[in-house]
């Protein structure tokens, strides 16, 4: 998959403009790109608009204008954006009281590596976790994890064509599944893969 450039970007003014029917657009992309997995884990699946949307967010935040900070900020989203034989997610591990919270990040250690994608019959793909860095450790996990779900030939097609897909995790402490995912979630996520 293409991966974003300068050109696919609007300058400061330009986006500033259009920014709140864009995020609109966005929000609503979004929308099918989510996966709840029971009460408190959300994978949010990436692709090359949303990550065009954080970058433009982060060059408007920021103030950025400059070439080698645009590049910069390229550099760390394209990293997100799924290559055409994987799909990329941000997982959130969501308890809204902070105890709770706390408490079950110390019960989660290792759940990242314990989430699951399924393509019709075919084997369980498990995610590859936090590439850029640890998020956990002996004591916790963070409450948000990066990962990514690469797809054999066949599997990729059998999601272009319309097959069933699945997602789920199998943690001691935590287990849900999602069964099968909803067309519009498997139709947006089919549409990541060549």
């Amino acid at each position: 998959m293409n991966k974003l450039t300068r050109k696919d970007l609007y300058s400061l003014e330009q986006y500033s403009e259009m920014r709140d029917d864009y995020r609109k657009n966005v929000m609503a992309h979004k929308e099918n790109r989510r996966v709840e997995l029971g009460d408190h884990v959300l994978l949010s699946f990436e692709d090359k608009l949303i990550m065009q949307y954080q970058v433009q967010e982060m060059l408007k935040a920021e103030k950025i204008f400059d070439a080698a900070g645009i590049e910069d900020e390229l550099d760390v989203y394209n990293a997100l954006i799924p290559d055409g034989r994987n799909w990329k997610a941000t997982m959130l591990i969501q308890y809204t009281d902070v105890a709770e919270r706390q408490h079950e990040l110390t019960r989660l250690i290792g759940i990242e590596n314990q989430v699951w994608m399924q393509v019709a019959d075919f084997e369980k793909i498990y995610a590859i976790a936090d590439e850029d860095l640890e998020r956990d450790n002996e004591i916790k996990t963070s409450a948000v994890h990066f990962m990514r779900f690469e797809l054999s030939d066949d599997m990729a097609a059998a999601a272009k064509s319309g097959s069933m897909i699945s997602a789920g995790v199998e943690h001691e402490n935590y287990t849900a599944t999602m069964l099968p995912l909803a067309d519009n979630i498997r139709d947006s996520l089919a549409g990541d893969l060549a």
